[in-house]
Parts: structure tokens; sequence; C-alpha cells
């Protein structure tokens, strides 16, 4: 009988088995692609104030509420789609959150039209490539940084909404832009 190589992880994920695929794979994933950016950046704002697993459950149903994520569509939400999503039991139905998918896909092509893609505005302020925490424990992992401050702030001057400098930091994390896998983790 084989022994079963345990595999150590951050100890965040080790509650579920969902938690643990995405910790294994997205968590910290260096991410370029302005869809991808999108996608993560509308389940960030739905978490706040909420858990991620609870995002993380509903993930699928987010993608066929929001047409996959496609944020030129949600950009044309029209009071009609935005009460049917306000219906969906399959998301978070906060009024202000739904609306925000709408103004934050409107932002985001602003965005692009003024940076050339989202990634790039983004990773900028990053230039280009990953901030390597070398964390040892998860009480070393914080909440937000003076950087996640300065991107917050520059998001809402651009009209984002619920993108305070925790989501944003959040947000970081989830599509590479800093690596907060603790050291004994085999994602480090």
């Amino acid at each position: 009988m084989e022994k079963e190589i345990e595999i150590k992880r951050c100890g965040w994920c080790l509650s579920s088995d969902l938690y643990k695929k995405y910790h294994d794979e997205e968590w910290g994933v260096p991410v370029y692609d302005d869809h991808k950016l999108f996608e993560f950046l509308l389940l960030e704002t739905f978490q706040a104030g909420l858990s991620w697993i609870t995002i993380l459950n509903k993930r699928e149903n987010f993608r066929k509420a929001f047409d996959n994520f496609d944020y030129k569509k949600i950009a044309n939400y029209s009071e009609d789609k935005i009460a049917e999503l306000l219906e969906n039991p399959g998301i978070i139905r906060n009024k202000l959150k739904v609306y925000s998918a709408v103004s934050n896909a409107q932002a985001f092509i602003k965005v692009q039209d003024e940076f050339g893609s989202f990634s790039k505005y983004i990773w900028g302020f990053v230039d280009g490539k990953p901030i390597n925490n070398n964390r040892k424990s998860l009480n070393e992992v914080v909440a937000t940084t003076p950087l996640s401050d300065t991107i917050s702030k520059d998001l809402k001057k651009r009209g984002f909404k619920f993108v305070g400098s925790t989501v944003v930091y959040a947000h970081m994390q989830a599509t590479g832009m800093v690596n907060d896998h603790v050291e004994y983790c085999w994602k480090k």
C-alpha cells in the first residue's frame, strides 16, 4: 500500500476541497488577461463583507447570471436585467453591489481605453511583476498595504465602487500581483 504524500498548503484553504482547488490552481497565479481580471474584480466586490468561500460556492451562478463576466455586456445592462439579477437566488442579491457591477464594467472599459488594457493599468502598480512576500505564517498575511490603499484610491477616482483597500488587496492576491503563500506551502 502506497503512502499518500501530504501536500502542505496555506492554512486558510483547508476547510473544503473547493478552497483547496482554488488555492492550488488559481490563488496567487499571475493573471494578465482582462476578461479574467474583470471576473476576479466582480467576484471580489461581491465578497466585500462576506467570506471568499461563499463567493466560490456561487461562482458558477455568478458566471451564468453575469454573461460569463463579459464586461462589455455588463456595462450595458438594462434596468430589467438588473431587476432579474436582484431576483436571482444563486448570487448575492445586494442592490448596491449589483449596480456597482454595471458601473465597474463601464469604468473598466474607460481604463482600457486610456491604458490599452486593464492589465497594463493594474499591473503598472507593480512594474508588471508579482511582489513576492516571504510570509512565514498566516499571522504575517495582511489585509491591506500602502500599495492597496493607493490602488483603491485610484480606482475610486476612476469611478469604481466596492474597491476599498481590503477588496483591492484580496484582488491582488487572487490575481498574483502579490504572492502571499506562506513559506511551508507547496505553492511558494
